[in-house]
């Protein structure tokens, strides 16, 4: 799951980097309303976690660029802000959820869980796709009670396809997922396509079906019976 932090406070901002990044997210930061707006417009998120209070701009003009741009990621509020105008405006302008500074971490990452859960996956634990079953928060896949060893990538992966399913996904998107903002640095997407390999044939070992199919000259489609 790739989240973006819009945070101005240093030491916060690394602290939720941290402790994401420790729960499996990919996490990408911005410090300045200029910088949040140009990531939302260049790229695609699961979750937002966005500051009221930024230098250059207000987070509340971020959500309504979210929404004229019609973005699916899930936005969480985070502000020092405990007023009922600010976090009725927020929740009126497409955000999920609200928090008050401070809060604690394991809160945050909860927080976080479900909303990924609710946008993603119709609030639902776990993901069952005919008899794969797969636990975001767990980090597993089983196939007729046999765990699918995955690797971190091949994990987000697989969770991507999902997200998409039926859905014909580019190797650049693929990268822009798994690496962020360094996805430049996969010469030729040719690490997409053995990461996606790899998955595949894990997958089709365990379950005899290839969900994942190659259309060619544009990327891949998951699919599922």
């Amino acid at each position: 799951m790739k989240v973006l932090l819009i945070e101005d406070e240093p030491m916060l901002l690394d602290e939720m980097d941290t402790y994401l990044t420790e729960q499996g997210y990919r996490c990408e930061k911005a410090t300045t309303f200029e910088v949040g707006e140009d990531k939302i417009v260049l790229y695609e998120y699961d979750v937002i976690i966005l500051d009221i209070t930024l230098p250059g701009g207000n987070g509340l003009q971020l959500l309504q660029l979210l929404k004229k741009l019609h973005k699916e990621a899930g936005v969480l509020i985070v502000s020092a802000k405990d007023s009922l105008p600010d976090k009725l405006a927020g929740l009126n302008l497409g955000a999920d959820d609200y928090m008050t500074k401070p809060f604690h971490l394991e809160e945050l990452n909860a927080r976080v869980n479900a909303l990924v859960r609710r946008k993603s996956f119709k609030g639902s634990p776990q993901i069952v796709v005919d008899d794969l079953i797969i636990d975001p928060i767990a980090k597993t896949v089983s196939c007729n009670g046999t765990f699918i060893m995955l690797t971190r990538k091949e994990f987000e992966l697989l969770l991507y396809f999902i997200i998409n399913k039926n859905r014909v996904v580019s190797k650049q998107s693929i990268a822009e997922h798994l690496w962020g903002d360094h996805y430049d640095s996969v010469d030729n997407f040719d690490t997409v396509y053995v990461h996606t390999m790899n998955l595949r044939k894990k997958i089709i070992a365990h379950a005899g079906i290839d969900y994942i199919k190659t259309v060619y000259g544009m990327g891949y489609k998951f699919t599922s019976m």
